[in-house]
């Protein structure tokens, strides 16, 4: 992708009340987009939103950008960002904007857009809204202006999708899950998809109150939801992060399942079923063990850069069905065009209740590498990766490790780190091969 302006890899994100995060560049931003989305001479864009106080200033500056563009604006309300993408193509919208900084704290927010098929903006429809962003704002004539109008069923229409996504033999009856909204955009739609299918729900994180999401919960914060699981005898735990596209999960004894964990489970079930095709999309952290086990089952697998956009390109240019990260976002292209923490859970309980185990039985076999990373701050100028000291360590530790580890060095996207992580099956050789690398990165870096 080319260098961006104001986009990031998931649309403008940032503190609200910095720039970009503010009301007047929201609207320029709502009248640039709905300038360029609707060229094609639909004029119809849904909005949805987390969970965020701040949510309702840039919902309305957005609106009065998108309308003075004449586009017409229907609003979801509090949705999460896979059901705007799933809604945009079902009401056959321009473009769909979710308002939502994701995992990040209330404090942040974040504006990003999917096309009408569902699926993150091209790079050339990014390029003309940041053209028209360093224009001057030109509102259509008066008769020509948008309308802004609310749909009201969206909550119950998503239900319904993600329900679709559960094999309709299937039933969760007998099933206690504990689900961790994270006080964010699922509150009021995933404990409705599973007790519908028939679970005892148990939920926590459902309480909004515009600051408190991702607080001590959810996705990025597992301690709430593993006491929750224990305490009430739970079969297993959900754990969304705040805007449903992250998915992490709970054992009933209270092990973690990460979105590695997640993609073992899945990969597994569609080539039992017959089902999988192609090969498996992971990222540059995906842990080691999961590349040992699909070479072992003849799994094609390949690794793209850290973020969902880049692992859905990856599935899109290779035709694939099955992507993720180990933070929780899990793509399946068989059933959605985005990441969906509901949709993937529930691709979990579909091989939980096909082979009739618990959620631990179902990980036997797969035991993650032990993984150390280390963080480095590098002065601005230098370059520690080509120093060669770094290279002759990097070396040195790949020779040791065999074909029992990596090492992977990379630098920050967002600050001056290099981030250096090794993998092995000893979790204190490991430890200490990663010190060894860190060691010589910090003495080049100074």
């Amino acid at each position: 992708m080319s260098q961006r302006k104001y986009f990031g890899t998931d649309g403008v994100r940032g503190r609200v009340g910095d720039f970009p995060i503010t009301p007047d560049f929201a609207v320029k931003l709502g009248w640039a987009a709905g300038t360029v989305l609707s060229k094609s001479g639909n004029q119809r864009v849904l909005v949805g939103k987390d969970t965020r106080l701040s949510g309702y200033m840039l919902e309305s500056a957005l609106e009065a950008g998108l309308l003075s563009a004449g586009v017409s604006v229907e609003f979801l309300g509090p949705m999460p960002t896979p059901a705007v993408a799933y809604l945009t193509r079902n009401f056959r919208a321009a473009a769909g904007i979710v308002i939502s900084a994701s995992h990040n704290p209330y404090y942040d927010n974040g504006i990003k857009f999917f096309s009408d098929s569902g699926s993150k903006l091209p790079d050339a429809v990014e390029s003309e809204i940041e053209r028209l962003l360093d224009q001057e704002l030109v509102c259509v004539p008066s008769e020509q202006m948008g309308r802004a109008s609310r749909i009201d069923d969206a909550p119950g229409r998503y239900i319904e999708f993600c329900k679709s996504a559960f094999p309709s033999e299937l039933s969760l009856t007998g099933l206690t899950i504990v689900v961790d909204c994270a006080h964010g955009a699922t509150y009021h739609i995933a404990p409705d998809v599973l007790r519908e299918l028939g679970a005892q729900v148990i939920e926590i994180g459902t309480a909004p109150n515009g600051v408190n999401i991702n607080a001590n919960c959810g996705a990025t914060d597992l301690a709430a939801l593993q006491a929750a699981v224990k305490e009430h005898k739970a079969d297993l735990g959900f754990a969304l992060d705040g805007d449903g596209d992250r998915l992490m999960m709970v054992t009933a004894e209270g092990r973690i399942i990460d979105g590695d964990d997640v993609i073992y489970i899945l990969a597994r079930a569609a080539q039992q079923d017959g089902l999988l095709q192609g090969g498996i999309v992971g990222t540059l952290m995906s842990n080691f063990a999961l590349e040992k086990f699909f070479a072992e089952r003849n799994i094609p697998f390949v690794r793209a850069k850290v973020g969902d956009r880049y692992v859905m390109e990856e599935l899109v240019k290779r035709d694939w069905k099955i992507g993720g990260e180990n933070s929780g976002h899990i793509i399946n292209r068989q059933f959605h065009s985005t990441g969906d923490g509901i949709i993937a859970g529930l691709q979990v309980l579909t091989a939980m209740q096909r082979e009739q185990c618990s959620l631990a039985e179902l990980m036997k076999g797969f035991e993650k590498y032990p993984q150390t990373l280390i963080n480095v701050r590098f002065k601005a100028g230098s370059d520690p990766l080509s120093d060669e000291a770094v290279k002759a360590a990097v070396k040195d530790v790949e020779e040791r490790l065999g074909d029992e580890g990596r090492v992977l060095l990379r630098k920050s996207g967002t600050e001056p780190l290099i981030r250096v992580m090794v993998e092995g099956r000893d979790e204190q050789i490991t430890k200490s091969f990663a010190q060894q690398i860190a060691g010589e990165v910090e003495a080049a870096a100074n």
